[in-house]
């Protein structure tokens, strides 16, 4: 028997969509219905094989699934949970895969009138630049980290089911605190976003941004990658997990006055220690 009987994909995109890719490659899902709001982008999904059904109704989606998969962005949580509330099977699992577990919880709770006791938010460290349904595929999460948050509330079984999944797909699994997730993908994922999309905005409104983006060399482009991510989810990262960036650009803000002081003040000595640590960190970081 599959892991998944049925699956339930709300959000047919790169992480949703690469999921179903790996659980299909390993013969653990009977079946995929995903659920989206544009039709070109579903039609996608069904002519690459990520679903087999489409639906633009979460809650008719939703009946028969026994595991269902919000891949939403983050500010839609509590508006698609409110629409399936009462279309769910009572054993159904449902996850997440938001970059924020802090208000994904609120509003799943706010939605039910409580948390579901098959609820197991969670949170893929994975992906890349792109977007939709055309940019999935079924290697996505090899030898990459699931965090998942689990509450008090939620089952044993549930939680050992979406961890089978996802490793499952090829990924290595973690649980962690709910506060504790946000606070350190602000710092690890959320900050370098801010400064890819800040760094990239600020040089196009230049006057002489054309040639700035001429010739700009190969660091450019690969400190930028990330500026191509998709704006809606950002914004909603942003919105959703505010307090721990901003506690995370806080601090690198203050780090980056001792840089630019040290560069004002003609410091070698000091510019030579941040580059030499930071050259060390990445260095043990990468291997």
């Amino acid at each position: 028997m599959p892991a998944v009987d049925r699956l339930c994909l709300i959000g047919v995109g790169l992480i949703g969509g690469s999921l179903a890719l790996a659980l299909k490659q390993a013969g653990e899902v009977g079946s995929v219905i995903g659920v989206g709001r544009g039709a070109a982008n579903l039609e996608e999904a069904l002519r690459i094989g990520i679903i087999d059904e489409a639906s633009h109704d979460p809650a008719s989606a939703v009946e028969g699934a026994d595991m269902v998969v919000l891949a939403v962005p983050v500010g839609a949580t509590g508006r698609v949970c409110e629409q399936i509330r009462d279309h769910l099977d009572a054993e159904a699992v449902l996850t997440d895969v938001g970059s924020v577990k802090g208000d994904v919880v609120a509003q799943v709770s706010a939605a039910f009138g409580g948390v579901p006791a098959n609820f197991v938010p969670g949170h893929p460290i994975a992906g890349t630049e792109k977007s939709g349904a055309s940019a999935a595929f079924p290697t996505l999460y090899h030898d990459r980290r699931v965090l998942l948050t689990p509450l008090p509330e939620t089952r044993p079984e549930a939680l050992a089911r979406v961890r089978r999944v996802w490793e499952i797909a090829g990924a290595e699994v973690e649980t962690m605190d709910v506060a504790h997730h946000d606070a350190v993908l602000a710092a690890t994922s959320h900050l370098p976003h801010m400064l890819a999309f800040g760094l990239v905005d600020s040089l196009a409104r230049r006057e002489d941004s054309g040639e700035i983006f001429r010739y700009a060399a190969g660091g450019f482009r690969d400190f930028t990658r990330i500026a191509s991510s998709d704006p809606v989810m950002w914004r909603d990262i942003c919105l959703h997990n505010r307090q721990a960036l901003l506690d995370a650009m806080a601090r690198f803000e203050m780090e980056m006055a001792e840089l630019r002081q040290a560069i004002e003040n003609g410091d070698a000595d000091t510019l030579a220690e941040i580059f030499s640590r930071a050259k060390a960190a990445r260095d043990d970081f990468a291997r």
